[in-house]
């Protein structure tokens, strides 16, 4: 599991800015639809911005025999930093505008042009504050990140239910050439048990330290949990493996769930 976390991280000036402005102003940014707009105002909650945070990072390459099937740690602690600094500056981002939450949070990788092996991790959502002053901030006293959508967000609170925090886990395996090779080889039917067993064990490791950030919580439990895979700019045989979902729990022992409605479209 990567240990440590990101505590601070400097916003650009403009960021500064922006958040000063809206601040003062009362004026809020969002990425809500209208229908999320509305059902998180239902609740409780108001928009105030939104909220973003960018590492453009240099994932590099960690040599490991070409038969074997391993984790690539050196990369995965890579990889798993860049996500963090991206968060930790959305987070930095939603308490400069003093709110409680961030709700919506999307976690984008995108490749550029400037070299091999250069990724950029973006982190945004908008940032929400409660309308009576309450506590929703996650335990260690900041705001709560939420990949939640707005409607979501309203039935998890309607249930009794809270989010307490964005979780993730991943993991840069390594797939042996060999087994694969003569599996490729071999015109007979059957399973490739040593791709099988890497990915299965690169699934289980990401899931793992994803549960692990969620405990570290006091969660309940996931909900939403994603599970990708991406070989960033690296050969076939090795493929990064993220988990990712929002950490839930009870904050009433009565939960009521609401009941669905029938809604007919009068669209042609």
């Amino acid at each position: 599991m990567p240990q440590g976390k990101q505590l601070y991280a400097d916003l650009p000036q403009h960021a500064r800015e922006r958040l000063g402005q809206m601040r003062q102003r009362q004026f809020f940014t969002s990425d809500l639809s209208v229908n999320e707009f509305l059902l998180v105002k239902e609740v409780g909650f108001h928009p105030v911005g939104l909220v973003l945070g960018s590492s453009i990072f240099h994932i590099g390459y960690q040599f490991v025999a070409s038969t074997s099937n391993t984790e690539m740690q050196q990369l995965t602690q890579a990889l798993y930093q860049a996500r963090e600094l991206a968060m930790v500056r959305m987070e930095e981002e939603a308490d400069a505008l003093g709110a409680d939450g961030i709700v919506g949070v999307r976690l984008d990788v995108q490749l550029h042009a400037w070299g091999s092996n250069i990724v950029e991790f973006v982190a945004f959502g908008t940032a929400v504050k409660h309308d009576q002053g309450q506590n929703w901030r996650a335990p260690n006293g900041k705001p709560f990140q939420s990949d939640l959508s707005g409607q979501d967000f309203w039935t998890l609170l309607r249930a009794g239910y809270r989010p307490l925090g964005f979780c993730m886990g991943n993991c840069v395996y390594h797939i042996g050439k060999q087994g694969l090779m003569a599996w490729l080889t071999n015109p007979s039917q059957g399973e490739m048990k040593n791709y099988t067993q890497g990915l299965y064990d690169a699934r289980e490791l990401a899931m793992e330290r994803m549960q692990y950030e969620a405990t570290e919580l006091g969660a309940e439990g996931i909900v939403g949990v994603t599970v990708e895979q991406n070989n960033h700019t690296w050969d076939a045989n090795i493929l990064e493996f993220s988990a990712v979902g929002t950490a839930v729990a009870p904050i009433s022992r009565d939960h009521k769930i609401p009941v669905p409605s029938l809604v007919l479209t009068v669209n042609d």
